[in-house]
């Protein structure tokens, strides 16, 4: 039998307030006078987080644009800039929610690797270890602070550059940062999180190792948007941690339907990922019947609108063009629906799908 030898995150803070030890945590790991980059959500564009950001000399703050999920000409523009501009870095800190820490890894990994991030898009294709990098949550629920891919758009496919380069050095998990986080969005992006956990703990890859993660994540997301009655500091705390956790359950296994028919939406349509699966998750009765139902009562007692109708005017080569992006994530099916999973979901079936939604 052969397991997975998987490479986690190296450093781990956690605590409220701990973003004001970043000087302190990078100063060792600065390289002569080559700078940190920080690449900051430009939701935060004017407001105070970016005047803590702890620049030195020939530092830079940029201002990453994740209006749209990362592509892979964003990146491949963004590092081939930074090495004209400073030939070689200290390392990428990414400040903001999954997009911004996807953009962050990526670029880290393509100041040391040839070609185009597209080339890199799979599993186990990256060969050289990217500059140091460092990964801090705005928002908490997508899991990118601890997982081994960064997921891009590329020119064919909207697929991750899965490797064990591909983890942060260091994670920075400060609660306070994810405060007063737009109320629709911070449900969203906690939906990917619950997601994340009925996929891998109904999921034919489930062990013991992503199932201790996976329960202990869902128990918090219960907590948070099934138990409370208002949400409060402690909610964030949680919500964070269940991030974390669920991150780690799928790390040892693997996310399943909505995941994997929320990239065809993504790769056509734009759609971002957590309000994606929720769009998808919002009509997968037939796959996870308990998981939906708890899902109806959340998306009810916290007055979220998930959008319908998202697929009606599609053309045919359109729905052709999703499916096949669809399709192409077959660990994600193979974990959902096992190894027969093509002969369960067809083409027909999938299309019938994406009409509903």
């Amino acid at each position: 039998m052969q397991f997975r030898n998987f490479r986690m995150v190296n450093y781990v803070v956690y605590g409220r307030g701990s973003f004001d030890q970043l000087d302190e945590i990078l100063a060792p790991n600065r390289k002569g006078d080559a700078p940190m980059i920080f690449l900051l959500d430009h939701f935060f564009k004017g407001k105070a987080l970016a005047g803590r950001i702890p620049l030195q000399g020939r530092d830079k703050l940029i201002f990453a644009d994740v209006t749209y999920e990362p592509k892979t000409t964003q990146v491949d523009q963004l590092a081939s800039a930074l090495k004209e501009e400073f030939g070689t870095v200290s390392g990428i800190i990414g400040i903001g929610g999954g997009s911004t820490m996807d953009l962050a890894k990526a670029v880290a990994l393509m100041m040391t690797n040839e070609g185009s991030s597209a080339d890199y898009q799979g599993w186990d294709l990256v060969k050289v270890p990217g500059v140091y990098k460092v990964g801090i949550p705005t928002i908490s629920g997508t899991g990118a602070e601890v997982s081994r891919t960064c997921v891009l758009t590329g020119p064919t496919r909207k697929l991750g550059m899965n490797s064990d380069f591909t983890p942060f050095d260091q994670i920075v998990l400060d609660p306070a940062l994810t405060t007063n986080a737009p109320v629709n969005q911070r449900f969203y992006t906690g939906m990917d999180c619950y997601i994340h956990c009925i996929e891998s703990l109904q999921g034919t890859y489930l062990n013991e190792f992503s199932k201790s993660y996976g329960e202990k994540a869902l128990e918090l997301c219960q907590e948070v948007f099934l138990h409370k009655d208002k949400w409060d500091d402690h909610s964030d705390d949680q919500l964070m941690m269940a991030s974390y956790a669920g991150g780690m359950s799928i790390a040892y296994s693997q996310v399943g339907v909505a995941h994997a028919v929320s990239y065809g939406l993504a790769f056509l349509l734009g759609t971002k990922h957590g309000i994606g699966n929720c769009i998808v998750f919002n009509h997968l009765e037939a796959f996870y019947p308990e998981g939906v139902r708890e899902f109806h009562e959340m998306v009810k007692k916290n007055n979220i609108d998930i959008p319908t109708g998202v697929c009606k005017n599609l053309t045919d080569a359109q729905f052709d063009t999703m499916i096949n992006v669809s399709l192409g994530m077959k660990p994600l099916w193979e974990n959902a629906l096992g190894k027969d999973w093509e002969k369960i979901m067809t083409r027909e079936r999938l299309r019938a799908l994406y009409e509903r939604l």
